[in-house]
């Protein structure tokens, strides 16, 4: 069939064959550039990331210091004794006459598979002993959280606070 067509028309259809072929490329190319652009901002957005997590030892070292230590919650008995140690260690170090810990039954917490067990300490202290037990609370890599705080002062005394404190660990 193509030996009858004369030699404008051949070239007619080589022209028609490379237009389709041009038009094919240019809308998958299209294509294929758009999403090989969108990949390459979206490499760059990743690398900033990187960058940004990328820091000093100096400046990770000061991240790290202000973060507070949790290490994950053991069986119950273990976690208590570990959390009932690391706590008596802080109140003695922040100076507080206190009674023995009280531990409160496990109850049910708000994060699935994990109970939460309090320890209740009472005790007398100065308020400037209260706030070093609180700043250095975060320094406990069992405590959850400060479940109660209540602080009665002494009429007679002004100096001295009567401390009832709840704090909270995670066990399994």
């Amino acid at each position: 069939m193509i030996k009858k067509l004369s030699q404008r028309e051949k070239r007619t259809v080589k022209i028609g064959a490379v237009c389709v072929a041009a038009i094919l490329v240019f809308t998958f190319g299209s294509r294929w550039l758009d999403h090989w652009l969108g990949v390459r901002s979206s490499l760059g957005q990743m690398k900033a990331k990187l960058d940004d997590i990328n820091m000093s030892d100096p400046k990770r070292a000061g991240l790290l210091s202000i973060v507070p230590v949790f290490e994950m919650p053991e069986t119950e008995e273990t976690q208590k004794f570990l959390f009932m140690e690391k706590f008596n260690e802080q109140i003695k170090k922040a100076g507080i006459n206190s009674e023995p810990l009280q531990v409160l039954p496990a109850r049910k917490s708000t994060q699935p598979g994990y109970k939460l067990l309090c320890l209740k300490c009472k005790g007398k202290c100065k308020f400037e002993q209260v706030l070093n037990l609180l700043a250095n609370l975060k320094d406990n890599p069992y405590l959850v959280g400060i479940e109660e705080i209540r602080m009665k002062c002494d009429p007679n005394k002004r100096e001295e606070f009567e401390l009832d404190l709840v704090v909270s660990t995670f066990v399994k």
